[in-house]
């Protein structure tokens, strides 16, 4: 069994200064939902111009898994846990951003109950949609799109990927 080290003590001032010190990568958590007919959901974030899979930034010392169930709460006003992990993208820096790590979990298929009552709940969000996958993907912008295209080719048969900015890495 391991033992914590103690606040105040030689080992713990070391892991403070290392945690201080390292690296900090932004974390995005989507899902990744489908309805009845085998649609995608797509949601239309205010704030940019793309459409965008369901989902958001994780906050401080939250989970990916968390991060996005919050956001679907938020945004959405779906009370569910998203599901099994389908990929996960390191994304490089790109115009003000530093890089990040992007996950997509498997949302399911929405019954026409809860496909009828989806609608955006607060100012982030303006339209959601279900789309035909190939729909869907030409909505998306090019890093989102080929990271949502890797995430399909997992729920179709595929073990879930590592990627590259929307590639499988080496």
């Amino acid at each position: 069994m391991t033992t914590r080290p103690e606040p105040g003590t030689a080992e713990w001032d070391h892991l403070a200064e290392g945690n201080a010190k390292q690296a900090r990568k932004r974390v995005s958590a989507d899902v990744l939902f489908r309805d009845e007919a085998g649609r995608i959901l797509l949601v239309k974030p205010t704030y940019k111009e793309a459409w965008d899979l369901p989902g958001g930034m994780a906050e401080a010392n939250e989970s990916p898994q968390d991060a996005a169930e919050r956001e679907l709460r938020e945004e959405l006003g779906l009370a569910v846990r998203p599901g099994r992990l389908l990929c996960v993208d390191w994304v490089p820096p790109h115009g003000p951003w530093d890089d990040q790590l992007a996950f997509i979990f498997d949302g399911g298929t929405l019954d026409r109950y809860q496909s009828a009552d989806l609608r955006p709940r607060d100012h982030e969000l303006s339209e959601c949609a279900f789309l035909t996958p190939e729909d869907a993907l030409l909505r998306l912008p090019p890093r989102t799109r080929r990271r949502a295209a890797q995430a399909l080719h997992v729920l179709a048969g595929r073990r879930p990927g590592y990627l590259e900015d929307g590639e499988p890495g080496r």
